[in-house]
């Protein structure tokens, strides 16, 4: 026999699409029917859950003000369920519900928006508080997710979970959108076992990583704006051999090439990356990264280059005129310690432009 909670709910008239309930209720209650889903990933590499992991310092500022006798929560919890959640809700009309949801094993409701102040909650058992509660019922989980971005958007949370997000939700805004190709494609290239930089991207379910992933979606939304992606996605087919997905196949192709191109830099650099930080190396900081891929794209431009070993011999003829982790670099008669370069639209495109302008010096002196 299922168990239920019964609350008493204000049944406010928004969208037609989703149903919200607001009640009050004890943290106690709230987790029996509802779970913290932090997010992290599969033995596959595939995502799971959506929230950020706990901050003990916010948490133990929110216990200590809620110890004290006078303290009040005027912000709800927010906590979502999909529409086969069981949940009874009956309309007793002038907005206002008695609401009925159903105890597991496991909650069925996911907390979405308040969970480092629920967690402090729960830790004083002995306090007599009663909480506002938003409910919101989403048709599946991929709704679900989708709310949990738009609601938490706004918020101080970390972009890097916000991206990380966008490829397993769809019909979000242009703004969230143009990013979701680029969020996919480092997903693939951090956790698929061919990529060249497995396991190196820093993201929020891999805290390890060194490379950081707002600088690789950097790289790939700039080559899907005026690059070799977006040569890729230019690819035509025959009409009538519905076998092909263009769009998966230009999305192999741009997989393939950066995990590629990419192989190559670390042999070639090896010294300058292998066991490398931001701090030790510029090769594997942002503007690092952004500039080398400006050779990438030239080489790719110039001589269709592809495959690993299409790069290797340039990379090599280029590495003499490098100062990833000493030395000085020397623009047009500007010199720059090795280390002062920047993430900045300036030193990446000062960088950028001196490796392929001495590229070019190169093969024609060759």
């Amino acid at each position: 026999m299922t168990t239920y909670l019964t609350y008493k709910a204000l049944l406010p008239k928004q969208s037609s699409d989703h149903l919200l309930l607001a009640v009050c209720a004890k943290a106690s209650d709230i987790l029996l029917f509802s779970s913290i889903d932090r997010i992290g990933r599969n033995e596959d590499g595939s995502l799971r859950g959506f929230q950020r992991q706990q901050v003990a310092n916010h948490i133990r500022e929110i216990k200590n003000y809620l110890s004290s006798p006078d303290a009040v929560l005027p912000n709800s919890i927010v906590v979502a369920f999909t529409n086969d959640s069981g949940i009874d809700v009956n309309d007793l009309g002038n907005s206002f519900a008695e609401v009925k949801i159903p105890l597991h094993d496991e909650p069925l409701g996911y907390v979405v928006d308040g969970q480092q102040r629920l967690t402090a909650l729960a830790s004083l058992p002995d306090k007599e508080f009663d909480v506002f509660v938003s409910i919101l019922i989403c048709n599946g989980m991929e709704e679900l997710r989708k709310q949990f971005i738009l609601i938490n958007n706004t918020r101080a949370l970390p972009k890097a979970l916000i991206y990380e997000l966008l490829p397993s939700v769809k019909g979000l805004p242009d703004r969230l959108n143009g990013r979701t190709t680029a969020a996919r494609m480092v997903d693939r290239l951090n956790y698929d076992e061919e990529s060249s930089l497995h396991g190196q991207i820093k993201q929020h379910t891999n805290p390890r990583g060194i490379i950081q992933d707002t600088v690789i979606q950097k790289v790939i939304m700039d080559s899907l704006s005026g690059g070799a992606l977006r040569s890729f996605s230019s690819l035509s087919v025959n009409d009538t051999d519905d076998s092909f997905d263009i769009e998966a196949l230009a999305f192999e192709k741009g997989f393939r090439l950066i995990s590629n191109y990419f192989s190559a830099v670390q042999q070639v650099y090896d010294d300058c990356w292998i066991n490398q930080t931001p701090r030790t190396s510029r090769l594997v900081h942002g503007v690092g990264l952004v500039a080398m891929t400006w050779v990438m794209e030239y080489l790719h431009a110039v001589d269709g280059a592809f495959e690993k070993d299409d790069f290797l011999a340039t990379l090599i003829s280029l590495e003499p005129y490098t100062s990833w982790t000493q030395g000085s670099w020397k623009f047009d008669g500007e010199e720059l310690k090795w280390n002062s370069l920047q993430y900045l639209p300036k030193h990446y495109r000062t960088l950028g432009n001196y490796l392929v302008r001495t590229l070019k010096s190169i093969r024609k002196n060759q």
